[in-house]
């Protein structure tokens, strides 16, 4: 359900569980904000035995944070997802005429209700926030824990296709990120990235965030100066991210995904042909084949669809003891299965 008014904003429902969706897309067709909402979807779906007789159901509420400037009410949602999205991370920088506000002329007025949500998830130990790509960007705004570079001509420009990351030692620290890694042999990552800014760490990023992971310098390259990876903070577990980012793209897993994706989209009159024509064409420049989608699939679930379903699990299963039903799966089950540990 998109929403663009307080409005249209659907009213709670003690046996509906909401998801809110920070869509940063500034209305520009995407595939991305439909992964993340089918990565919501695919947990539902994985859970529907035991959600349709606890009486239970997931919804999924999208904002149109930037173009309708609508930012969901504080302490109402136990999850939170950000999307990617165009332009600066600044919104004073997207006048629609700077090259890297990439045509956007957008209202600022959004960011400092967007940034007393942030406070008000922050200090909240049961509700979780995970941001990909714009996200990122606005978060390490929130924060001052990053500059936001533009891509040079040094750099090749704008970083796209299916890349590298680095896990930092405090990376390979994390226990997620250590299962990943594990699961991977390396410290090395792919993902599919769509970046014209580096977030390169201020001195203040040092002690306000950890800094999980950064760019290389090519595949198989030393580490960059950007990060790409950070967490906020940590579920009271110790394990599992609680406010946790990335600058790539781990809500979109693998290529025959992205593209049956951008055929729906296209069915349903939401792109036209020509931008349709357009992603196809860069997906088989940059992702022409799929040699790296089970390296793709092990980023995703460790970096976003794993969390996710950590955080949903624990937000129904606290409804529906809410309301006196039983509910059999417990988010520590999620959390063994994650790490790889027995039960």
């Amino acid at each position: 359900m998109r929403v663009a008014t307080p409005a249209e904003v659907p009213g709670p429902d003690p046996r509906a569980i909401d998801v809110a969706i920070l869509d940063m897309n500034h209305g520009w067709p995407n595939v991305g904000h439909d992964a993340v909402v089918g990565a919501v979807q695919d947990v539902a779906c994985d859970l529907a035995e035991i959600l349709v007789p606890a009486a239970l159901r997931i919804r999924a509420i999208s904002f149109d944070v930037r173009r309708a400037g609508i930012v969901p009410e504080p302490g109402r949602y136990a999850l939170y997802l950000g999307t990617g999205g165009p332009g600066h991370v600044d919104p004073r920088r997207n006048d629609g005429h700077d090259p890297n506000a990439q045509g956007v002329a957008e209202d600022p007025s959004w960011e400092p209700r967007l940034f007393a949500l942030f406070d008000d998830i922050a200090r909240r130990d049961d509700t979780a926030l995970l941001g990909v790509c714009h996200t990122f960007g606005v978060l390490c705004r929130w924060l001052a824990v990053a500059d936001a570079v533009p891509r040079g001509p040094e750099k090749g420009g704008k970083s796209e296709g299916v890349l590298e990351n680095l896990l930092t030692d405090e990376g390979l620290a994390h226990p997620v990120l250590l299962a990943m890694s594990r699961r991977l042999g390396s410290r090395r990552l792919r993902v599919l990235d769509s970046r014209i800014f580096d977030l390169v760490p201020s001195h203040a990023a040092r002690g306000r965030v950890a800094i999980l992971g950064t760019e290389t310098m090519g595949v198989a390259g030393p580490a960059g100066d950007a990060m790409t990876m950070m967490e906020i903070a940590r579920d009271p577990s110790g394990s599992m991210p609680r406010m946790f980012a990335v600058n790539h793209h781990p809500e979109i897993s693998d290529r025959d995904r992205l593209l049956t994706m951008l055929r729906a989209k296209l069915d349903r009159g939401e792109i036209d042909p020509a931008w349709y024509a357009q992603r196809v064409e860069l997906l088989e420049a940059h992702f022409d084949d799929r040699e790296h989608d089970p390296a793709l699939r092990v980023t995703s679930e460790f970096t976003f669809k794993g969390p996710l379903r950590f955080h949903l699990v624990r937000a129904v299963r606290r409804r529906a003891e809410s309301l006196g039903a039983a509910f059999p799966l417990h988010e520590r089950q999620v959390e063994r299965e994650i790490l790889g540990t027995p039960a």
